[in-house]
């Protein structure tokens, strides 16, 4: 019947094998009665056990097909457009943008700090290789907001500096929240002032700006008469500050750019510690998150704390939550009362750590069950510790290993450079001695771009 049939539908489209199989007597009773031999059946059979699995209609098959090939095409020949595309599709989820800002590394294209003199609502491609975060993207920053900053600069030109853009746009952008935000994003970096001195200044410039517009728009304000003396074209009214050049020192601004972006946009901690985290890691947050593990497996994953959160259980037992988070992505990893005793001390914001756990894939979420925690030695990250790089036999060509040479003699130094070749049965790992590096980020740049963004994962 029609309603057999639909329950057979839905029984295959839940990709489970062995519940389609418990179908099979059904369907071979309702076919015999319909006068069909046992050959057919099974020939029929046959042909729908491979769709509980991974298979679609030739239809289906088709538009997909023509899909990606668009998408290759697009990503082939406009790349930076592409992939802003790809972040701002993604925008609302920070795993999915921290794996394609990582592809965005790879294929050598910049992804910069919003900006309020360039950036628009979203994601936006700058040439060929540059990629600007959307104003909306900021936390605390509305859309109406980001409308009035773009109708402002186009109505009277780029922003100078923060008093000439406090002075240029429209009441409703200027926010105290809204505009700290914005600081603490970077999107003011290009007009010259350091994060660190417009924090301590905002405030009371906005303050006076803020009057000073409530008073125009009364109309009860001259407004070139206010502006200060006739013969200065600079705006007044309070804006004529002189900020600190002092900035934050790397870490404390990183940790806010990534509270207003929900990640690490213009730099990151982990940059430059590929090598130390592919020690003792054996498999990156991304591959996770994206399934290539199963259920129950046992993992050891490197990266920085970005998030804590100490709780107790009902019966007063100390645990934690904390989000590890490294290049590709993050995780939360439940360290229960047992585990907590062992690590407690060592559960520390922005700490650098490896862990080693069970999957946990029973939620929607994939989270790690952590069993063990520990805290590498980085007072010897720099030159003196060895860079590792894992290539899968199938991509060593003459070309790439020319390639390979070339990137390794332009960035010389004291660090040994050792490969591990995955072959399809054993990994074999070679010591190249005629070749020492400087293990910094612009090298790592430049291997990721060559070999992928996992050469260095371990």
């Amino acid at each position: 019947s029609l309603g057999e049939a639909d329950i057979l539908r839905r029984v295959m489209g839940k990709k489970k094998p062995d519940e389609l199989a418990k179908n099979f007597v059904l369907f071979q009773k309702g076919a015999r009665d319909k006068g069909y031999s046992d050959e057919a059946i099974q020939a029929l059979w046959d042909v729908l056990v491979p769709f509980a699995g991974y298979a679609f209609n030739k239809a289906h098959s088709a538009a997909y097909g023509l899909v990606s090939y668009w998408t290759a095409y697009l990503k082939a020949n406009h790349p930076a457009e592409y992939m802003a595309g790809l972040l701002t599709s993604v925008k609302d989820d920070k795993d999915k943008s921290a794996v394609y800002l990582n592809e965005c590394r790879r294929m050598g294209i910049k992804v910069l700090p919003p900006n309020v003199n360039e950036s628009v609502h979203n994601f936006a491609a700058q040439g060929d290789d540059v990629i600007l975060f959307g104003l909306e993207a900021v936390r605390n920053v509305g859309t109406n907001v980001v409308e009035s900053i773009i109708r402002s600069r186009k109505a009277k030109g780029k922003y100078a500096s923060f008093p000439d853009y406090l002075d240029k746009v429209e009441a409703v952008a200027c926010n105290k929240r809204t505009t700290e935000s914005l600081i603490k994003a970077g999107a003011f970096d290009t007009l010259g002032h350091t994060r660190k001195g417009l924090t301590a200044h905002f405030e009371p410039m906005i303050d006076n700006v803020v009057a000073v517009k409530r008073k125009e728009a009364e109309g009860q304000f001259d407004l070139f008469g206010g502006m200060g003396e006739e013969e200065n074209d600079e705006p007044g009214f309070g804006l004529d500050v002189v900020f600190t050049e002092d900035e934050w020192d790397k870490t404390y601004l990183l940790a806010q750019e990534r509270e207003m972006l929900g990640l690490y946009v213009s730099d990151h901690p982990l940059f430059g510690l590929e090598h130390v985290l592919s020690d003792k890691a054996d498999a990156g947050i991304a591959q996770l998150t994206g399934g290539e593990h199963a259920d129950g497996a046992v993992v050891t994953i490197g990266g920085i704390i970005s998030g804590l959160q100490r709780k107790m259980t009902k019966q007063g037992n100390a645990w934690a939550i904390a989000t590890v988070e490294d290049l590709a992505g993050s995780i939360e990893c439940m360290f229960f009362p047992a585990t907590y005793q062992l690590v407690s001390t060592q559960l520390v914001e922005d700490a650098v750590v490896f862990v080693k756990g069970r999957l946990d894939k029973r939620e929607d979420v994939p989270r790690l069950v952590a069993m063990e925690l520990t805290v590498p030695d980085l007072s010897n990250a720099g030159t003196n510790a060895p860079v590792i790089l894992t290539i899968p036999a199938t991509r060593v060509t003459p070309p790439m290993v020319s390639r390979l040479g070339e990137i390794l003699t332009h960035h010389r130094g004291d660090s040994e450079v050792r490969i591990r070749l995955q072959g399809p049965t054993k990994t074999t790992v070679l010591r190249l001695d005629r070749h020492r590096v400087k293990p910094d980020p612009a090298l790592f740049g430049d291997l990721k771009v060559l070999l992928g963004p996992s050469c260095l994962a371990g």
